[in-house]
C-alpha cells in the first residue's frame, strides 16, 4: 500500500529545494521578533545577532519535533514552528517593566518555560475542541488565517523599516510586484519540480532585480561568523517573576489557539484531517519546544501559518520536507552566515510572494466553507459575524484600545477571537436545542448532536 503524501519520502535534491523554500518563507517571521525584543532592551550587534541565530536554532529543534514526532508528541503533519509574534507585545511590555535591562531576557525565559510546562499538561483537554470545529468553523478560522497574513505582505512589500525614507516608495513596491509576477508566470508556464519550487525561484529572480536598485544589502553575509552555538542561557540563568508568566501564559492559550486552527486547515490541505490525538501530539510538540527553546536562549515556538499557505499552494504534503527545513534552521542556528544568506532576500521581495502564499490559505479557507453548506442561513450568520469579528484588528487597529493590556493580547489576535466566535455560534446556532432535527454532517461534529462532559458526542436521537 502506498505512502499518503504526508509520509512521502522525496529525492534529495528535491527534498532540499523544497525545505529551503520553507525556509524563506517563514524567516522573517522567525527574526523579527528576536530583532524587536532586542532593540528594545538595547542589546549590542553581536548580542542581537546571537539572539536571531538561537531563535533560528530553536524554531529548527520544534520544527523537527513536530513533523517527525517522538512518542505522543508532535502532530507529524508538515507543520512550521518558530517564534510566535502574539509574545512581542508581552515580551516588551516585560522589558520596559524591568529596571536593570540586563534581567529582562532571563525574566522572559522563566515565563516562557513555565508557560510551556503547563501548556504541555493541558494539551490533551485543549485537543478535545476540536469536536467543535466543523467545517463552517474550520473554514472560517482557515480565511481568517489567510485574511490576517495579508497585510504582513504588504508591509513586507513597502519594505523593512517603517521609519526609513524609502518605506512604501515606488521601487519596493515595483520589486514587490515584479516577484508577483515572476511567480505567477512560473506558476502559469512551468511544469513539475520548476513549478512547485516557484516561490523559491521567484524570491532569488527578486533578489536579483533588487541589486541595480541598492535595495540588497550583503553586508550581513560580509560580518557573519562562519560557525557560532547558542551556548546554554547565554543570557543568564532564568528568573521566575509572577506578573510575566501569568502575560505568557496567555499568550500560551492564544498561541494554542491559533496552532489548533493551524492543524485542522493543515489537515483539510493535506486531506489528513487532524483528530484529537493529532491536535493533542501537535499541540505538545509547540509547547514543549517553547519550554525548551529558552534552554538555547530562545523564546515561545508556535505554527507558522504561512507555511501552510506554501503547502497549499505547491500541493507538496510531506512532512519530511518541512522536516529538511528544520534542519536548514539548525544549521542556520550554528552557522550564522548561512542565516544571513536568507537575510539577503530584500522584504519587498518577500512581501511579493507572501501575497501568493497569504491569499492560498485565505483560498482554502473559502474552498472549506464550500463544502459546509452556506445555504443554510444559521451557517451564512455564523461565517458573517465571526469574519467581522476576526477583521476587527486588521481594518480598527486601536479598536481594542481602552482594554487591558492582558485582554488586548486575545482581543488583538483576529485569528483566536473569530475562532471563538464561530466555536460558540456554532454551538448556539446548530446544537443547542435542536432536538437532533440538523440533518447536515458536518465532520468532526454534526448539528443535532447533545453536547455533553464525556468527551464524545451523544448519539442522535
Amino acid at each position: 500500500m502506498a505512502d499518503h503524501p504526508v509520509d512521502e519520502k522525496l529525492p534529495a535534491l528535491k527534498m532540499a529545494t523544497t525545505g529551503l523554500q520553507h525556509v524563506a518563507a517563514m524567516y522573517a517571521g522567525v527574526v523579527a521578533p528576536p530583532l524587536i525584543v532586542g532593540a528594545a532592551i538595547g542589546l549590542t550587534g553581536a548580542d542581537l545577532t546571537f539572539l536571531t541565530g538561537a531563535c533560528l536554532f530553536t524554531a529548527g529543534l520544534a520544527t523537527l519535533l513536530q513533523t517527525l514526532g517522538i512518542w505522543r508528541i508532535g502532530a507529524r503533519l508538515p507543520f512550521v514552528n518558530g517564534v510566535t509574534f502574539a509574545g512581542v507585545a508581552p515580551m516588551t511590555a516585560i522589558v520596559a517593566a524591568t529596571d536593570d535591562k540586563d534581567d529582562a531576557l532571563p525574566v522572559i525565559f522563566g515565563a516562557v518555560i513555565v508557560a510551556g510546562l503547563l501548556g504541555f499538561l493541558a494539551a490533551p483537554f485543549f485537543s478535545k475542541a476540536v469536536r467543535f470545529f466543523p467545517p463552517v468553523v474550520t473554514g472560517t478560522v482557515i480565511t481568517l488565517i489567510g485574511v490576517s497574513l495579508l497585510p504582513v505582505a504588504f508591509g513586507w512589500a513597502q519594505g523593512a523599516d517603517p521609519a526609513a525614507g524609502d518605506f512604501g516608495s515606488a521601487t519596493n513596491l515595483a520589486l514587490a510586484a515584479g516577484t508577483l509576477v515572476i511567480v505567477l508566470l512560473l506558476r502559469r508556464f512551468t511544469r513539475g519540480f520548476v513549478k512547485q519550487i516557484a516561490i523559491l525561484l521567484g524570491m532569488v529572480a527578486g533578489t536579483l532585480l533588487a541589486i541595480p536598485f541598492g535595495v540588497t544589502d550583503f553586508s550581513a553575509v560580509a560580518q557573519a561568523d562562519v560557525v557560532g552555538f547558542p551556548a546554554p542561557f547565554h543570557f543568564g540563568a532564568p528568573q521566575f517573576q509572577l506578573a510575566a508568566i501569568l502575560s505568557l501564559c496567555v499568550v500560551m492559550v492564544v498561541s494554542m489557539t491559533e496552532s489548533t486552527a493551524d492543524m485542522l486547515a493543515l489537515g483539510e490541505i493535506v486531506e489528513r484531517p487532524a483528530d484529537e490525538r493529532t491536535i493533542a501530539a501537535g499541540l505538545r510538540a509547540d509547547t514543549l519546544g517553547s519550554a525548551l527553546s529558552p534552554l538555547f536562549n530562545g523564546f515561545m515556538c508556535s505554527a507558522f501559518a504561512q507555511n501552510i499557505g506554501l503547502v497549499a499552494m505547491t500541493r507538496i504534503r510531506s512532512r519530511y520536507v518541512v522536516a529538511v527545513g528544520g534542519g536548514f534552521l539548525v544549521l542556520m542556528g550554528l552557522c550564522p552566515v548561512a542565516a544571513s544568506l536568507i537575510a539577503v532576500v530584500p522584504r519587498p521581495v518577500l512581501g511579493g510572494a507572501g501575497v501568493v502564499l497569504f491569499g492560498s490559505v485565505a483560498a482554502s479557507g473559502i474552498q472549506t466553507l464550500v463544502r459546509a453548506g452556506l445555504d443554510k442561513d444559521n451557517n451564512v450568520l455564523i461565517v458573517a459575524v465571526s469574519l467581522a469579528v476576526g477583521i476587527i484588528p486588521i481594518s480598527a487597529p486601536e479598536f481594542y484600545h481602552s482594554f487591558p493590556e492582558t485582554a488586548r493580547i486575545v482581543l488583538d489576535s483576529g485569528i483566536s477571537t473569530g475562532c471563538v466566535v464561530a466555536v460558540l455560534l456554532n454551538v448556539v446556532f446548530n446544537h443547542l436545542g435542536t432536538g437532533g432535527r440538523a440533518a447536515e454532517v458536518t465532520h468532526p461534529m454534526e448539528p443535532g448532536e447533545e453536547i455533553t462532559t464525556t468527551g464524545a458526542p451523544a448519539a442522535t436521537p
